[in-house]
């Protein structure tokens, strides 16, 4: 939400909200892996402003009884305390690990997981230091939102033909998901952060999903009877978009 400008992030706002409704009759748990603001920052008395269909939606879900969980992401991780208290939500700045329906699930955003990428990781840190981030509370909201969607947006920027591209053997989050798998045993990880919608087996009973994103593929992750899937909204078959893999560490 939020990019690149505010029409096109209305627009796909309402999509989002169309969604969620689509879901909410047969949803037991809503897991939001992050990113879902281009910028998001808490001040003690003010949030950025917007969002109210999106914030609505996710209130009426929450109200309804199902559980939501938010987590984090690279644009999005600066969150203390409003959609806890507003929207009942449970918010992670790390991955976690979940029994659903039968399967050992691997759950985050993705960010700084994985080998390489060593400036995101000296950042990301940064990111969560509670001075620094102590120190931007003290800018004024109107500087400091400012400020945070100019470099959000020359981040998103720099990374967009990256970010669009697969890198099969080369992809950090499968190089993480196989070395935890040397330790221990997961049914499924799923992750956001690279917006590519992604499934690669990893071996035996072992999968490792990327949910993409709503701005080009109009995908999320399904989990019904122990069995996890990418899904598409609002998308004609012949323009669906998923890639398969195998990376198996044999």
């Amino acid at each position: 939400m939020g990019a690149p400008n505010h029409a096109e992030s209305l627009e796909r706002e309402r999509k989002i909200v169309r969604w969620l409704r689509s879901i909410q009759d047969d949803c037991a748990e809503l897991y939001l892996l992050g990113d879902l603001f281009d910028f998001w920052f808490e001040y003690k008395q003010a949030v950025p402003k917007g969002f109210v269909r999106l914030l609505g939606a996710l209130g009426e879900m929450s109200d309804a009884g199902i559980p939501l969980y938010f987590f984090g992401g690279n644009h999005d991780i600066w969150t203390y305390g409003y959609l806890e208290q507003e929207l009942g939500m449970e918010v992670h700045k790390k991955p976690i690990i979940r029994e659903l329906q039968g399967k050992r699930c691997y759950i985050g955003h993705g960010d700084g997981l994985g080998p390489g990428d060593l400036n995101y990781k000296v950042m990301k840190k940064m990111f969560n230091n509670g001075f620094f981030q102590w120190l931007f509370a003290r800018i004024h909201p109107n500087t400091g939102l400012a400020a945070g969607l100019y470099f959000s947006g020359r981040s998103r920027n720099k990374h967009q033909d990256g970010d669009a591209q697969f890198h099969d053997k080369g992809e950090y989050l499968t190089q993480y998901c196989q070395g935890l798998l040397k330790k221990e045993h997961f049914d499924y990880f799923v992750f956001g952060h690279r917006h590519l919608p992604l499934e690669i087996d990893l071996g035996p009973s072992a999968t490792y999903f990327n949910l993409g994103d709503m701005i080009g593929y109009n995908t999320f992750g399904v989990m019904e009877n122990g069995i996890f899937r990418i899904d598409h909204f609002e998308k004609d078959p012949s323009e669906r978009f998923l890639i398969k893999s195998t990376n198996r560490d044999e």
